[in-house]
């Protein structure tokens, strides 16, 4: 039974969906055809909001945990600290001017709208990139790099760091819709991302991620679509197969592996054996637990919290690396929209070990931040992406880094992509 469970861990984190479209919380402009962009703007409805605080105040809480650590999950006191806050001092309408602070649109791919927020730079030269937020996040945790990616010269950079960004909410996720039936996973999750970036007007691009941003960013460079210059991602995929046996055995370390390389198994390895319940459940059940998480605000929000605190680079503080309204942001999204479910059904789409191997032959980039679920060894990185142009260990960041440092991360996507530039404008 251990070595089921363990393989079934092992296979998890990793990983569409099933309800109706996202709610219309927005102002959208009219338009005729399939392709057609139309301007996107948040106003969640009062009662929603009102429903929200209401169920908060109505809480019944879970006895304490039975022992002074996190070892158990999210803790009662940090968890009714950070509950209070969302039901008294929190504002829902500062996270919308937020993302109404940025130009949206949605448009329809391959049967679904699309969400998505596009910045251009007013650098006629600037690099086109699509950025795919992942689990439990949103593009409420890539909005912070658009201003050092858009603008540059405002941050520390040159004029020809320049990028145009291109933020799509997965399927789904936030506003963009919700599958109707299966098929939605991270294979045609890249497919429509290349459509949206044609149907931007974007010859040549380049594509990234954390997360399942990650994922969707591997499978776009498996798929080569003409005009994707190249990746870059933070989780990336790089377990040799006999270490994935190894791993999905419960075995311990082999004797022959270097200091990086044992550091990185033994983080899997407690992932595995320890740390991917939540996937578990999302990859085989997502519709029994999202029963919960859509009727329970503190439900869905312990459920997140514990994550940030176990991803984040804060030593299980997540409160060190973000603040309470940006993670509040971020699940009153997926409240408000009653999309936990819908989002917990791409690990089920998947059902894949998303660490393990890759192989890839466009030109990638990888930054191995300390706080990711584990530190990816040079060795590994190049058997699986072949044309390795950049690899770069960082001094701080965690598993949500584009959110916990944007700045480090845009100067570490400006270094990553500044050999792919010349040949977007080849393309151009």
């Amino acid at each position: 039974m251990k070595t089921i469970l363990t393989t079934l861990m092992g296979n998890t984190f990793i990983g569409a969906l099933l309800f109706s479209a996202a709610p219309v919380f927005a102002q959208n402009a009219s338009g005729d055809g399939a392709s057609t962009i139309r301007p996107y703007h948040v106003n969640v409805p009062e009662e929603a909001v009102a429903d929200l605080r209401q169920r908060i105040l109505n809480t019944r809480w879970a006895e304490k945990e039975t022992v002074n650590d996190r070892s158990q999950g999210a803790q009662l006191a940090k968890m009714q600290e950070l509950v209070k806050y969302w039901g008294t001092g929190y504002d829902w309408r500062k996270a919308e001017a937020k993302l109404n602070a940025f130009p949206q649109f949605v448009t329809n791919i391959d049967g679904l709208d699309i969400h998505f927020i596009h910045v251009r730079s007013k650098n006629p030269n600037a690099l086109p990139m699509v950025i795919t937020h992942g689990w439990p996040g949103s593009v409420f945790e890539l909005t912070k790099i658009i201003g050092p990616l858009t603008n540059p010269e405002a941050y520390g950079g040159k004029a020809e760091d320049a990028f145009d960004v291109v933020i799509p909410s997965m399927p789904g996720y936030g506003f963009s819709g919700k599958p109707t039936g299966t098929g939605w996973g991270a294979d045609r999750i890249g497919r429509a991302w290349d459509v949206l970036m044609k149907r931007l007007g974007y010859k040549a691009y380049v594509s990234s991620g954390g997360d399942w941003g990650s994922v969707v960013a591997d499978r776009m460079a498996a798929q080569k679509p003409e005009g994707l210059l190249g990746i870059h991602v933070n989780m990336p995929a790089t377990v040799p197969p006999d270490i994935a046996r190894l791993l999905a055995s419960g075995s311990p370390a082999p004797a022959n592996l270097s200091a990086k390389e044992k550091a990185a198994y033994n983080s899997l390895n407690h992932l595995y054996t320890r740390g991917a319940g939540y996937a578990g459940i999302m990859v085989t059940r997502p519709q029994t637990i999202g029963y919960s998480l859509s009727d329970s605000p503190v439900g869905l929000a312990a459920f997140f919290y514990d994550k940030f605190a176990d991803w984040t680079y804060s030593g299980g503080d997540p409160e060190k690396s973000l603040t309470k309204d940006e993670m509040l942001d971020d699940i009153s999204l997926y409240w408000l929209t009653n999309t936990a479910t819908s989002g917990a059904q791409l690990y089920w789409e998947n059902n894949a070990n998303n660490f393990n191997a890759v192989d890839i032959s466009i030109p990638a980039a990888i930054t191995v931040f300390p706080g990711e679920i584990y530190q990816v060894p040079k060795s590994w990185a190049e058997k699986s992406y072949h044309k390795l142009i950049y690899f770069h260990e960082v001094s701080k960041g965690g598993h949500f880094a584009q959110w916990e440092e944007p700045q480090l991360f845009a100067e570490e996507l400006r270094a990553a992509f500044k050999s792919l530039r010349q040949e977007k404008k080849v393309s151009k």
